[in-house]
């Protein structure tokens, strides 16, 4: 029966919310891919880790104006329209916390990848309702894969639907994670957390984008990700592939998963609280506040 299901495509209506999402994505994705190697700019944010172009504020005018021809009363939080550092963001998700409708978006995830030419970056896109995820969209240019989820509808790649992998174990376990931006407290917490895990799994990989490493699990191409110092933007339409497609988030503490969630535990829901408890005894339990 689940075979037959998966094979089963994945229709969306033209005058859909999601469609409007997966047009956005597709057609940025594509100008952003032209662009690989021809930046004008770079610029940094909170530290030189953290990159910016002139394609990434492109990127976010064309999706803004994509979307916004289809839903003009919608709100729209773009990363490259919100200040840099943690209370900026914080802000900026408290504002539009409890819209009736607000798009969240990431016009480039992995921007170092893409000045670097190095083919893993995607564009995110998310749709909240009243601070609900209900409709996740990742668009992987470089390898034309494009992730789409619906709430309660399940999530797909190529069409297809998504399950997460069936690892029951750590030791058997491929798991991701990410190197924050700030080079502080934050960097030296992760690094505890990477010293406890690489013992206990089966690999480690670090792609460089957190919406990519939340599609991977939802995908079943890696049973888990965590990181420390993310943004909205970077998780929320991963959130919902992940739970669409049987796995788990929240926060590194335990608590649920919700808009304001900045470290982040993602996995395929059978090694969840393993590799939770690891990641609490390697001090990531408590994790300050980030500026």
């Amino acid at each position: 029966m689940m075979e037959e299901q998966q094979k089963v495509p994945y229709v969306v209506s033209g005058k859909s919310k999601v469609a409007v999402a997966i047009n956005a994505a597709s057609k940025t994705g594509e100008w952003i891919k032209s662009k690989l190697g021809d930046y004008k700019q770079l610029n940094t944010k909170v530290s030189s880790q953290d990159l910016v172009t002139e394609v990434d504020k492109g990127a976010e005018q064309m999706i803004r104006k994509l979307i916004l021809t289809y839903c003009p009363d919608d709100e729209f939080l773009g990363e490259e329209s919100v200040g840099a550092g943690a209370a900026a963001s914080a802000k900026a998700i408290d504002a539009v916390k409890d819209s009736e409708y607000v798009w969240i978006v990431d016009p480039i995830d992995g921007t170092t990848n893409f000045v670097h030419g190095f083919p893993y970056f995607c564009v995110s896109i998310a749709l909240a309702h009243k601070g609900e995820v209900i409709i996740g969209v990742i668009y992987d240019p470089s390898h034309d894969e494009l992730f789409v989820a619906e709430k309660g509808k399940g999530a797909y790649v190529h069409g297809n639907l998504m399950k997460v992998s069936q690892e029951a174990t750590l030791g058997e376990s491929l798991v991701a994670t990410g190197f924050p931006a700030d080079r502080g407290e934050s960097l030296r917490l992760n690094m505890s957390g990477l010293n406890a895990i690489v013992p206990k799994v089966r690999s480690i990989r670090n792609g460089g984008s957190a919406a990519l490493h939340l599609a991977y699990v939802a995908a079943g191409r890696l049973s888990a990700y965590w990181e420390i110092g993310l943004n909205a933007w970077d998780l929320a339409a991963g959130s919902l592939l992940v739970t669409e497609s049987g796995g788990q988030i929240g926060d590194i503490s335990g608590d649920d998963y919700h808009l304001a969630v900045r470290n982040v535990l993602a996995t395929n829901g059978h090694i969840h609280q393993e590799l939770m408890t690891e990641l609490h005894d390697a001090g990531l339990q408590h994790i300050p506040a980030q500026k």
